[in-house]
């Protein structure tokens, strides 16, 4: 049996069934999601299995919203959870003070860099670039999921993550450039075999 999005917000996950059922429909895309945040699978199903608590308790307001997706609003509570997963892991472990690092200005992308890309797309398995991507700096991957997959502006970001627009900036040309000589050294694997 199939729930529809009428269904669901009409039940408000009153059945388990329902609550089940939502669960196994985006429960694997949505931790796909947390893993781009977070960097390893056991912090990935924390922020999964509290972001659903989330969504569980907070239904009644995206009934009340007129406009968005139901997966849409999903997907923003789950990157708010990663979000203030990394924010906690930060403070335990003295990690993610952006005030500290160096300012710089992002390099624009160039065509070359442009090309480059689209020589490993084709060589690369979506796998292994999540990994990669799973394995940046902390503040690197945070930076690089909420401009390249999320199309939040450096102005956003700053204020998201109460840093200055220009370490947002400097996060993410640091995290392209460490990606670049990552994907380089794996074109250079496959290219020798």
């Amino acid at each position: 049996m199939s729930i529809g999005r009428k269904s669901i917000l009409k039940s408000g996950f009153s059945s388990v069934s329902a609550a089940a059922e939502v669960y196994d429909r985006f429960a694997p895309a949505l931790l796909g999601l947390c893993k781009r945040y977070c960097g390893n699978i056991e912090d990935a199903e924390d922020v999964l299995h509290d972001g659903f608590i989330k969504i569980l308790q907070n239904l009644s307001k995206f009934e009340k919203r007129t406009n968005g997706s139901f997966e849409g609003w999903m997907k923003r509570i789950m990157i708010n959870t990663a979000l203030n997963h990394i924010r906690s892991k930060a403070r335990e472990k003295d990690i993610f003070d952006f005030n500290t690092l160096p300012e710089e200005i992002s390099v624009q992308e160039t065509e070359e860099e442009f090309l480059f890309l689209k020589e490993i797309e084709s060589k690369i398995s979506k796998e292994k670039l999540m990994s990669m991507i799973g394995d940046l700096p902390v503040g690197y991957r945070t930076v690089f999921n909420l401009y390249v997959f999320e199309s939040y502006s450096h102005k956003e970001i700053a204020e998201t993550l109460r840093c200055s627009e220009n370490t947002s900036k400097s996060q993410l040309s640091k995290a392209r450039s460490l990606l670049r000589k990552q994907l380089k050294q794996v074109l250079i694997k496959i290219t020798a075999l």
